[in-house]
């Protein structure tokens, strides 16, 4: 037996050889280029540490990071056609769903939970950008409605959390039809008497910002999110003018009134229980106080001029002793 070969070399290999390093550590900033260790990043709610860039964020970090202790019960959605129109362009659709459900872990681009927040009990529909941009198709117009169905059978408040790019172009026709479809199930949670929020985040575009998304009782937008319905570079073709800078952003929306709040991701949540609070119970924060004059007598105030106070009209007062003019 060789110790030499069996023993010291490969002791000497474990010492010198390159160890492996997995490949997701660290992620690079889209904005600002920094790189960012992968704990850092997940306990700073996927936001850039350097520059503040709200990085997109997966439903199921979504749905934990807005619940109580993360904790809440997703519902099976009803099942939509596939391939309604069997549409190929440089692959099948099919096989495109079958590569976004492997790379989300979805069955389509939409989420629907219930749970609580801060003991309110709360429906929340998050959208995932990972499959196929989030694109609203059948099936998340049939998640919407039964994201509806389920606040108004709770009676609870429906939070939506979009991303997307807009209606599917794979459906045609059919990802069209779910605009009005997605704006009565709008109604149904507004004609039972119960809050409707709308998170806008990074990107919220197309068929999905012309219909459920600009419908919130109170329109909420993440820092940075692109918000608009055409985009930019066919905006400037269209009408042949460079537009503003910021254009289309969650801070220029808030400064020309599309958007009510403009918050933070780690602000969210405490904002979202705030405003549910507030919407759902509308009794006094505090004991209602009466007037110190018990008889709620008015004084009555006289005004003062350079030759003294004038007294108050007593025209009509049967008991002043001055005559009526």
């Amino acid at each position: 037996m060789n110790w030499l070969s069996n023993y010291v070399r490969p002791k000497i290999r474990a010492l010198v050889a390159p160890r492996e390093v997995p490949e997701n550590l660290w992620h690079k900033c889209p904005s600002c280029d920094q790189m960012i260790f992968h704990r850092d990043l997940e306990e700073n709610l996927h936001v850039c540490q350097h520059c503040g860039f709200h990085m997109r964020l997966d439903p199921l970090k979504r749905l934990a990071m807005l619940f109580d202790d993360g904790k809440y019960e997703t519902i099976e959605l009803p099942k939509a056609p596939i391939d309604p129109l069997k549409f190929r362009d440089q692959k099948r659709y099919v096989d495109r769903l079958k590569e976004a459900q492997a790379k989300s872990g979805n069955a389509d681009a939409i989420m629907v939970a219930f749970g609580r927040m801060n003991g309110m009990e709360v429906v929340i529909a998050a959208f995932d950008f990972r499959f196929m941009g989030g694109s609203m198709g059948v099936a998340v117009g049939e998640g919407m409605l039964a994201a509806a169905k389920l606040a108004v059978l709770q009676d609870a408040p429906l939070v939506v959390v979009p991303a997307s790019g807009g209606a599917r172009m794979q459906e045609g026709i059919l990802s069209l039809m779910q605009m009005p479809r997605t704006v009565i199930a709008v109604e149904q949670v507004k004609e039972a008497g119960l809050p409707y929020i709308v998170v806008l985040t990074d990107p919220t575009t197309g068929g999905v910002t012309a219909s459920f998304a600009m419908l919130g009782d109170i329109q909420i937008a993440e820092k940075g999110a692109q918000i608009g319905f055409a985009g930019a570079r066919v905006i400037e073709d269209t009408i042949r003018e460079t537009l503003p800078e910021g254009f289309q952003r969650s801070e220029y929306l808030l400064e020309h009134g599309m958007v009510d709040m403009v918050v933070h991701r780690k602000d969210l949540r405490p904002a979202l229980v705030r405003l549910l609070g507030l919407l759902r119970y509308r009794t006094p924060a505090a004991e209602v106080v009466s007037l110190p004059n018990p008889d709620h007598e008015i004084p009555k105030l006289g005004f003062e001029t350079a030759a003294g106070p004038t007294p108050t009209s007593t025209a009509g007062d049967p008991h002043s002793s001055r005559p009526e003019p």
